[in-house]
């Protein structure tokens, strides 16, 4: 029985919809785009939501808004996909990296030490689905002390004036912390529609504004709106309205707008998210979690608590008492065995881009001891329940017992 790792859900539903946008002569930015932020804004709870080609664009639009640079520093977790550190670089400023803890996440311990007066912007990433503790770091961030540190270098830094907290949510659509759903738990989220993602757009993401006051939404919406294409005063579909047809270019911008090609399958996905897709996503992981809890060769997730709940992306089995080239061993012997898994993720340090740029694995020891042992297995929305016991016997067949016990 052969099971891939993480394919797309793609059914005649999708399909249909994707004809009809194709079928009604508008496939960029249009009717289906604009519709599709209004009905993520609503299912999150919030005001305004920019639709945008992936979620990297949206990251480093945030950043260069916000007016990162050379000289600033921007927090990131060594543990997660290069995409958050990338966009820092990009826009020339130093990405610092700290530790994680074994939910894979940034905690408040962790920042103190790493925040400085060149601080602008702390990413925390919702690593597998699991939010962050989004109240903590908040906290953490208006306390007086850390607040001193925040040298504004612009009009909308003095604005806010403190550490913008931008949450790179790529992974965490849907998941929930104290009652809020992601989205609306910090002032800026940005998510990830990317093909292997619980809701798909084949490639896309979305910004979430919820800055505090005086910020507005409406005018937060028209100038992400307007970056994201060229710095255009007008979008093709609104120049299309008769008499319409004149522009400005408002700023130098970036071209990253979604297609409504691509938003047609985001709002087939999102009408049945959370009664279709989470739901089949959650009994995949509790089957999972049953299988492997009461066995001590594996260490499970954490990915329901009190105050939290995942998205159910991506289920991280931790193998206790193995080296990483175990691990892999594990991994080879596994797709062997026609069962694909997958790592999430090397951490950054180990990569060769940034072992050139200084950053060094010794350092952030946590994510490495997680990194070593982990295993991704697969969950998607069609896995059979038969596929999933599948999986379950070739793991516990191919990892071996504990010597001792």
């Amino acid at each position: 029985m052969k099971i891939p790792f993480s394919p797309p859900h793609i059914d005649d539903a999708i399909i249909e919809e994707v004809v009809a946008a194709l079928r009604s002569g508008w496939i960029t930015t249009g009717p289906r785009t604009k519709l599709f932020e209004q009905k993520i804004a609503e299912y999150c709870g919030i005001q305004r939501v920019v639709c945008v080609n992936s979620a990297s664009a949206g990251l480093e639009l945030v950043l260069r808004w916000f007016g990162v640079g050379q000289g600033d520093e921007v927090i990131i977790p060594a543990y997660t996909y290069t995409a958050t550190a990338a966009v820092v670089l990009h826009c020339g400023a130093k990405p610092v990296m700290v530790d994680v803890n074994d939910e894979l996440l940034m905690d408040v311990e962790h920042l103190r030490d790493a925040i400085t007066p060149h601080t602008k912007v702390i990413i925390p990433v919702d690593i597998v689905g699991l939010p962050c503790d989004y109240d903590n770091i908040m906290d953490f961030i208006q306390q007086p002390s850390v607040k001193q540190q925040f040298h504004p270098n612009n009009p909308i830094q003095e604005k806010l004036g403190r550490v913008l907290i931008l949450s790179d949510a790529a992974h965490s659509f849907g998941a929930h912390y104290k009652g809020k759903k992601t989205g609306a738990l910090t002032d800026i989220t940005v998510f990830s529609f990317h093909a292997v993602k619980n809701l798909t757009t084949a490639e896309g993401g979305a910004i979430c504004l919820t800055l505090p006051d005086p910020f507005n939404p409406d005018e937060l919406h028209h100038d992400f709106s307007v970056s994201s294409l060229h710095g255009q005063s007008k979008d093709a579909f609104t120049k299309t309205q008769a008499g319409n047809w004149h522009y400005d270019v408002c700023t130098i911008g970036y071209k990253c707008n979604m297609t409504d090609i691509a938003a047609a399958m985001g709002l087939v996905e999102l009408a049945r998210y959370d009664r279709v897709i989470l739901p089949r996503r959650k009994k995949i992981f509790d089957t999972y979690y049953q299988a492997f809890k009461n066995d001590c060769r594996f260490r499970m997730p954490v990915y329901e608590t009190a105050e939290k709940k995942s998205s159910y992306h991506v289920f991280t089995l931790f193998l206790n008492h193995v080296t990483e080239q175990q691990r892999d061993e594990i991994i080879q012997k596994m797709a062997e065995r026609e069962v694909a898994t997958n790592v999430h993720f090397i951490p950054l340090p180990m990569l060769t881009a940034y072992k050139s740029l200084g950053y060094n694995m010794a350092d952030y020891p946590n994510s490495y001891k997680n990194y070593a042992c982990e295993i991704s297995l697969p969950v998607y929305f069609d896995l059979t329940d038969e596929q999933v016991n599948e999986v379950i016997r070739v793991v516990k067949e191919t990892v071996p017992g504990i010597p001792g016990l």
